[in-house]
């Protein structure tokens, strides 16, 4: 069976990282009940190594910023298209984050659809 993933990197502040968790706990929650197999969201740690592209650089961070990199796994596209279609109709996420203020700048977040190409678990 082949699985579809969306996958997302953002830069955030540390200062911000509570506030995205709540936010991000109430997303998986919610995405996982309406039909997501899985949801990580994962905070950087060990980002700058020796001669390779940072995802502090692929995520254009500020001085001041790390990263977020997330994914949600989906049975197929077509079950990611569903189940997106009731997540962003569901009320508990209508509200979820301050627009004057923002846990992060949602047009610096990069985002994709991805068909699985290999996988052990």
């Amino acid at each position: 069976m082949t699985h579809y993933i969306d996958g997302f990197l953002l830069p955030i502040t540390p200062e911000k990282l509570p506030e995205y968790q709540k936010m991000a706990d109430l997303s998986g929650s919610v995405w996982k009940e309406h039909g997501a197999i899985a949801y990580w969201e994962c905070v950087g740690d060990d980002l700058d190594i020796q001669d390779m592209t940072s995802f502090r650089t692929m995520a254009d961070c500020k001085d001041n910023e790390t990263v977020v990199l997330a994914w949600i796994v989906y049975p197929s596209r077509e079950e990611r298209d569903r189940i997106n279609a009731l997540v962003m109709a569901d009320p508990r996420l209508a509200d979820m984050c301050n627009k004057d203020n923002p846990p992060f700048d949602f047009k610096r977040m990069a985002y994709g659809g991805f068909k699985e190409l290999v996988r052990y678990e």
